[in-house]
């Protein structure tokens, strides 16, 4: 019996352990990587509010009116992009129903409105992405 014949039984073993060792820890990985995500679905539900957006000569108008989600409406940012590029200042809508924010600038051509929500649980939404 010679050496060499007892060597070539312990590459094939060590070879199988490590892919068995591979496949684990790449099961665990993506296990983790899954679960993990799986915890942070609890707020990523839409919310349904309403807000609407007019624009007058001058201003643009934007109201809060409601909507099924109402008892989690926080408060509302606005931002308005003119036909030039500027960002005019404006206030935050509040949770009240029927608030308007009322924006007065040179407001010609198309103007992008974006409202985003915030809600009681934390969570954030676009409400409104319009031109005006």
């Amino acid at each position: 019996m010679k050496q060499n014949d007892n060597e070539n039984a312990v590459s094939p073993v060590i070879g199988v352990l490590l892919m068995v060792m591979i496949t684990i820890i790449l099961a665990g990985t993506i296990a983790a990587f899954v679960f993990g995500m799986a915890g942070n679905m609890n707020n990523l539900h839409t919310k349904i509010v309403s807000i609407s957006a007019h624009q007058d000569v001058d201003t643009i108008v934007v109201t809060y009116n409601s909507g099924q989600n109402n008892q989690y409406f926080s408060y509302a940012t606005i931002n308005i992009t003119d036909d030039a590029g500027n960002f005019p200042e404006v206030d935050n809508l509040t949770n009240v129903v029927g608030d308007s924010v009322i924006t007065k600038g040179d407001f010609s051509g198309s103007n992008h409105v974006v409202v985003v929500g915030y809600f009681t649980d934390g969570s954030a939404q676009v409400l409104l992405d319009t031109y005006v």
